[in-house]
């Protein structure tokens, strides 16, 4: 018992001169920092003896984290800039280091460790963190999803991101989700570039208004422009900048070159199996802003086609190239829906009986999105919502009794209910049944 006194004490005392800073600053009163004291005192003897467990070190940690906020809340309010000698984030990453190094397997602990990092922002020790849990947990392929997904979200360091994914492949090379998240985090790159460039103007000519009919009445006046007022503004940059413009528009990262590699890489890790080049179909298919989708969705296309095109998953995706990047309202839609419903009653006939229904619930998954689509304000035509109804009616009649997905299984339980399911109904159903999920 004296070693485990002994232990808590040394640690306790490391806390004194930030203590007699309180007092001398009137922080806080003396029955505060003696409560303080004892309450630090409990951890630090529960942490000391043999029957520790990571969950006292998580309330340790969580309990300092209210003390810092605490404590930054009295200062702004009494006007201390703060106590020399004390961080209560240096404090909360000690107790952290400590759990994680006596309970390494545990991962709940670990994630604390990265919450608190992040919350904090504090980039190098979440670095020295995600090194040390991912040496432990190579296998948790999650993780190296949320390694990745800091860099490039939080900080904008996508070459540290595509580091912490390719060396999660080499680990959990037969997930097929790391797969896929490795390509809707450069689906995502390529949405921002986009989102950017367009803010910026790059790569758009410079539009210049026309004039109407001229009317005698207004007095025509000349176009003033930069050149005018400074001629020396622009000089030298004409070519400097069309070349650079140039050259990032034919880089990889803006040709979709990056998703095109992972999806080849993901065929040849998989034996060409068709659901997963379905799965980043229809990934590829969710970043309809993306410039350079549509040569990604045709390459993932052309190999169903080469490979296995008579398959539900090869027609499926062509009927969704024919309805890619098209407005619900626009005047493009209708055809654009007959051509797709076509391409899936003639895939229909021409597969075996049990493909058939397989095909059919994919189509029902393709169509209802459709029925809650809108854009700027404009409602679904009431011609194009009727066919859309009846066609997922239709397929829905052809679904086998054990649908795969969550949303096609409530909606073939509502069909058995109600027999046709309105608009309304369907919408209803795929609601409450994402919502479950």
């Amino acid at each position: 018992m004296s070693a485990t006194s002994d232990k808590a004490r040394f640690y306790l005392e490391r806390h004194a001169p930030a203590l007699n800073a309180y007092a001398r600053q009137k922080i806080f009163s003396t029955e505060e920092i003696h409560s303080i004291t004892a309450k630090r005192s409990h951890f630090e003897h529960i942490l000391a003896a043999r029957g520790s467990k990571p969950s006292d070190y998580a309330r340790y940690a969580e309990y300092e984290i209210n003390l810092s906020t605490l404590l930054k809340k009295r200062c702004q309010r009494l006007g201390v800039k703060g106590v020399k000698g004390y961080s209560g984030q240096r404090t909360v990453f000690f107790i952290l280091e400590r759990g994680t190094k006596k309970f390494a397997g545990d991962v709940g602990l670990w994630m604390q460790y990265v919450r608190f990092c992040q919350s904090e922002h504090a980039s190098k020790k979440l670095a020295v963190v995600f090194t040390g849990l991912l040496r432990l947990r190579p296998r948790e392929w999650g993780l190296w999803v949320l390694a990745a997904k800091w860099y490039a979200e939080e900080q904008g360091d996508m070459r540290t991101a595509r580091g912490y994914l390719q060396r999660g492949l080499r680990y959990c090379k037969d997930e097929r989700k790391l797969w896929l998240e490795y390509a809707k985090l450069e689906m995502v790159y390529l949405a921002k570039l986009a989102a950017r460039r367009k803010i910026l103007g790059v790569g758009e000519e410079a539009k210049v208004e026309s004039v109407g009919e001229e009317d005698e009445n207004l007095i025509t006046l000349p176009t003033i422009t930069a050149a005018d007022i400074d001629p020396e503004a622009g000089k030298g940059m004409e070519g400097v900048d069309a070349a650079a413009l140039q050259r990032l528009a034919d880089a990889p990262a803006f040709t979709g070159a990056i998703p095109v590699a992972i999806f080849d890489a993901a065929m040849k890790q998989f034996g060409n199996n068709v659901e997963v080049a379905e799965d980043f179909f229809a990934l590829a298919a969710e970043f309809d802003s993306v410039p350079s989708a549509p040569k990604i969705l045709r390459h993932i296309l052309t190999h169903l086609q080469t490979l296995s095109p008579d398959t539900p998953e090869a027609i499926v995706c062509e009927a969704r190239m024919l309805l890619f990047a098209i407005n619900v309202p626009s005047a493009e839609f209708p055809a654009a829906l007959g051509a797709a419903l076509l391409k899936i009653k003639t895939g229909i006939a021409a597969l075996p009986e049990k493909q058939k229904a397989v095909l059919a619930e994919k189509s029902v998954l393709m169509l209802v999105p459709y029925l809650s689509r809108k854009s700027d304000g404009a409602e679904i035509d009431e011609d194009v919502q009727t066919v859309l109804v009846a066609s997922t009616n239709r397929y829905l009649r052809m679904v086998s009794t054990t649908p795969k997905s969550r949303v096609s299984k409530a909606l073939v339980e509502g069909s058995k209910g109600e027999g046709k399911l309105s608009a309304e109904q369907i919408l209803e159903v795929m609601r409450s049944a994402k919502g479950q999920g």
